[in-house]
């Protein structure tokens, strides 16, 4: 039997929600092992002088635990 856990990051990218997606998950498993799925609850962009200054995502990470 399996048990797993979930957790919330945020990360931010300059580049693009998919870029602040896949470096939250990069980040992410420097520290949590057996990822096995995300759920992106929220985007939200940054704005300076009418331009995007970043791009950022707030997410749920699920991971299964060791025995």
């Amino acid at each position: 039997m399996s048990v797993a856990k979930v957790t919330e990051i945020t990360s931010s990218s300059p580049k693009g929600f998919e870029d602040a997606v896949q470096s939250g998950i990069a980040r992410a498993s420097k520290t949590l092992q057996n990822i096995k799925g995300a759920w992106v609850k929220g985007l939200k962009i940054d704005v300076d002088n009418n331009r995007i200054t970043s791009y950022r995502v707030d997410m749920k990470i699920s991971f299964i635990l060791k025995d």
